[in-house]
């Protein structure tokens, strides 16, 4: 399924899930891209962020909102998603939990977050990792390497606790069960230029 293609999780109007994506100060994103692409490094880090949440927003039935504290990429994306500025350079996992807090502590439904760094996802794979982490209290996708995260979720009767940032699916994976699910887009992240080949 294509990024404008709808993909239903809920009966209409009804969100399941509300998903956070975190997207850092366009000044340092995707550094090690940097010597490949020279001064184009923060468009490209914008547009992995806009194909990214234009793949999530696509899912009938999710919230998106994104957490970020550059002024460039909340202009970028208030056209897809509710933009919450971040804490500066408070870090990944405390953008999530302050976005956590300002979404409501209610949780009448799933809470996600998901990388910025997925030019390629397609919204039928976030769909069926999303549908099956409503049946756990939390669950995870790694990355292709296997060594990172790319989707953290806890269900409306789990907590809330990301363990993004190096060696994070071992975290998460301490905490949560591990989706092992044919999502290869939703585990193509993009932080080498290998990486961009690929996705």
């Amino acid at each position: 399924m294509a990024h404008g293609e709808v993909q239903s999780l809920t009966e209409p109007g009804q969100p399941a899930w509300t998903v956070l994506v975190p997207v850092k100060m366009l000044s340092i994103a995707k550094s090690r891209l940097d010597p490949h692409v020279g001064g184009f490094r923060r468009e490209l880090a914008l547009a992995m962020a806009r194909d990214t949440v234009t793949a999530i927003a696509s899912c009938e039935g999710v919230e998106v909102v994104v957490v970020t504290d550059d002024l460039d990429a909340a202009a970028a994306l208030t056209d897809l998603a509710t933009v919450l500025p971040d804490l500066p350079g408070a870090g990944i996992n405390a953008a999530l939990r302050h976005g956590a807090a300002a979404v409501g502590a209610s949780r009448d439904r799933g809470l996600a977050a998901v990388q910025a760094d997925l030019p390629s996802l397609r919204t039928a794979e976030l769909g069926a990792a999303l549908r099956a982490a409503a049946l756990t209290e939390q669950a995870f996708v790694a990355d292709t390497a296997g060594t990172g995260t790319t989707l953290y979720a806890a269900s409306a009767a789990g907590r809330f606790s990301p363990q993004f940032g190096p060696g994070s699916a071992a975290a998460h994976r301490a905490v949560a069960q591990e989706l092992r699910l044919d999502v290869p887009t939703l585990r193509r992240d993009v932080d080498t230029i290998d990486d961009l080949w690929a996705a």
